[in-house]
């Protein structure tokens, strides 16, 4: 954190006391910096938390997700970008309220302003919030204190270098958010055992997870993937995002940025996917288990102190570089569009930074104190739709050169974002089972349609005169019916594949629901490690074996646990001729210690007798269970562990007898060992 706030402040040294030089770094930006600031900005704490969900629930078709965003936020920097670019440049504006009017001021300008300050504010709080629990689980400061962090941090960097310390942050921001997931990664996988693990465990929980297409779509594959592709058009209609692009100084600056955007969002993307499937394989879905917390819990059950304070400042990392371009954007739209003559008062745009930063705080704050505050998440959630549905259509047909009114454009924009508020909540309002679940169809298809829609009726009334796309004439009937077949022909056989091949959630190995489980199980024993050792008074001995001892043995079982059993007998010798009277020889003491990853059981141990580790409850095997659902069952008896290196730690302290007359001689132990792994072999049955 002291790094991120360093970074910002240290942008004060080449910063410009002007409005422009705070808003779009006087579109001098360099272009790797304004891609990494994007990819930082763009995923914020989401990549970490609600995709890692997602993609613990449906396992591999998430790929669609990731397939169909990346093409849509190509769209996005390959053509919306180049017209935004331009278009900002050419009528020096430097917010993208601005750029949907004809000038400063007018009523969709400031229609649209509203908008982004209402809710990018909001989505600044989750971000805030989200920091704030970050902190919790890594430091175990209160939540609000690290809310107030947060606030103080993106205030003092924003505050003395604007955008060009946001963007500075952002950049090393990236770098923590790449190297820490790249780092979870790999330890995710090495617990899984690979990729053939990971398949295998996937595979084990639910047929549905490796298969590529989903089950149970209501509206069929073409528009499920259709939404993921317009949520990533929708990165042009994010203002946080878009200012990156405003700092941009030419074309060619903009095809840089959009490689090395690319080149480090692409790695980032299938990193988190890994670590999604990974979590389900090692937290099996159960109802008290939240799919959402997969990475922390991941991260905290398998790495050290040291990397999960990485991965966790990756997660405040990536909240807090949205949180600081968000209040960024909101400024940009209250100076330049709400109150466009503070346009050029740069100490009065800092002030609008500062009330920004507080509100966004006050919210933050204020969820923790008001029942059911985290349902801001669904604002958020909204907000990034719903911005979407508002400007890309807007967008698209400017870039068409068509030139819109205000009401025009306030109705365009209404429909938009009323069209993803009706399609995600009403539903639910009514009783109705909800449509833009995962099984439905996202919001943006709705947005966007309702805004298109509301643009070629406004047309068809007001302006039947002029084409409803610009500098582009209508095609005629054959070319519209080609074009269609051209279209539909392709979705047909998709949606054909789809009803044959598409999985089934009923035909799945579904698991039991909440009931009474008959538990019967049996335990089987695989030597890793025989030997003996001598261990002296006061020392302790590792020994350290691997499973790969017990070769193609270990094939197919549930390993869930390892016992180490010593045997010895006491070696003291008494010589003298007072032995007869003096105290007998007496019993050393012998500890055992077992360790397997992050697992570790010590206890003393008599001659014979054996130290066991387990990482499963062994107390309801050959039990009956009652008020659990099978899930649960199951994942208290599946072994995620014992493949790889276990450690037994033999400790002596020597006892002895004797007296005076009676000399002693003890110097320690002579130990043979057996290490051994253990298997459960079960079965679970519903009772009545």
């Amino acid at each position: 954190m002291f790094l991120f706030a360093g970074v910002g402040i240290a942008s004060i040294r080449v910063k410009k006391d002007t409005t422009d030089d705070y808003l779009i770094a006087g579109r001098g930006m360099h272009p790797a910096l304004a891609a990494l600031s994007a990819v930082s900005t763009w995923n914020s704490g989401y990549m970490f938390i609600g995709a890692i969900g997602f993609t613990y629930l449906y396992g591999y078709n998430v790929i669609w997700l990731g397939i169909a965003s990346t093409l849509g936020q190509f769209l996005a920097w390959w053509w919306l970008y180049k017209f935004i670019q331009e278009e900002g440049q050419r009528r020096n504006v430097r917010s993208l309220s601005s750029l949907v009017a004809e000038k400063a001021g007018a009523p969709e300008a400031k229609l649209a302003a509203v908008l982004s300050v209402l809710f990018l504010s909001i989505y600044a709080a989750a971000q805030l919030t989200s920091g704030g629990k970050a902190l919790f689980a890594m430091m175990g400061w209160p939540v609000l204190l690290g809310i107030l962090i947060g606030f103080v941090l993106v205030v003092a960097y924003c505050y003395a270098g604007g955008i060009r310390a946001s963007i500075w942050t952002d950049a090393v921001q990236s770098c923590v958010m790449i190297i820490g997931s790249t780092i979870l990664c790999w330890v995710a996988l090495k617990e899984v055992g690979g990729f053939g693990g990971l398949n295998a465990g996937l595979e084990s929980q639910d047929e549905v997870l490796t298969n590529f297409l989903p089950p149970d779509l209501m509206f069929g594959l073409s528009m499920w993937v259709f939404a993921f592709f317009l949520g990533g058009l929708a990165v042009a209609g994010q203002p946080q995002v878009v200012s990156r692009v405003m700092t941009l100084g030419s074309d060619k600056d903009r095809k840089q940025a959009m490689v090395w955007f690319f080149v480090w969002q692409t790695p980032f993307i299938a990193l988190m996917t890994l670590v999604g499937l990974s979590s389900r394989v090692l937290f099996p879905k159960s109802d008290d288990f939240d799919p959402e917390l997969g990475l922390p819990e991941l991260a905290i059950e398998t790495m050290p102190a040291i990397g999960v304070g990485m991965i966790l400042a990756s997660i405040f990392a990536a909240t807090m570089s949205t949180a600081d371009s968000q209040v960024l954007a909101c400024t940009a739209a209250i100076t330049d569009d709400i109150k466009p003559e503070w346009r050029e008062d740069h100490k009065t745009t800092k002030k609008v930074t500062l009330v920004v930063a507080a509100f966004a705080t006050a919210i933050s704050v204020g969820g923790l104190y008001i029942p059911g505050g985290s349902s801001v998440f669904l604002l958020v959630v909204l907000a990034v739709y719903g911005l979407g549905s508002v400007f890309v259509p807007l967008l698209i047909i400017r870039w068409m050169g068509y030139k819109p009114d205000s009401t025009h454009s306030v109705v365009m924009m209404i429909s938009g974002f009323s069209g993803v508020i009706i399609w995600s909540m009403l539903p639910s309002i009514l009783g109705l089972k909800a449509v833009a679940g995962n099984d439905g169809i996202f919001p943006s298809v709705p947005g966007m349609g309702a805004a298109f829609a509301a643009h070629f009726i406004m047309n068809k009334i007001r302006t039947p005169d002029v084409s409803s796309l610009g500098r582009f004439s209508l095609p005629d009937k054959n070319k519209i019916l080609t074009f269609a077949a051209i279209i539909l022909i392709p979705i047909a056989g998709l949606e054909a594949t789809y009803l044959a091949k598409g999985p089934d959630s009923s035909s799945t190995k579904a698991l039991g629901g909440l009931g009474n489980y008959s538990i019967e199980g049996t335990y089987s024993y695989h030597e890793i490690g025989d030997d003996s050792t001598y261990v002296n008074d006061g020392e302790t001995v590792d020994i350290i074996v691997n499973s790969d001892a017990a070769g193609s043995e270990l094939d197919g079982k549930n390993i869930v646990g390892v016992r180490a059993i010593l045997t010895y007998s006491d070696d003291e010798t008494q010589q003298g001729i007072g032995c007869a009277i003096a105290q007998p020889a007496q019993d050393d003491d012998v500890y055992a210690n077992l360790v397997h990853d992050m697992f570790e059981q010590s206890s003393p141990t008599l001659s014979g007798e054996n130290v066991i580790l387990e990482w499963h409850n062994s107390s309801i095997v050959n039990e009956t269970v009652s008020d659990m659902t099978e899930s649960e069952v199951r994942y208290m008896l599946d072994g995620l562990f014992g493949i790889g290196e276990h450690m037994l730690g033999i400790t002596v302290n020597v006892n002895t007898g004797g007296g005076a007359g009676c000399q002693t001689t003890d110097e320690g132990e002579e130990i043979a060992y057996t290490i051994q792994l253990i298997s459960l072999d079960y079965t679970v049955k519903k009772v009545a």
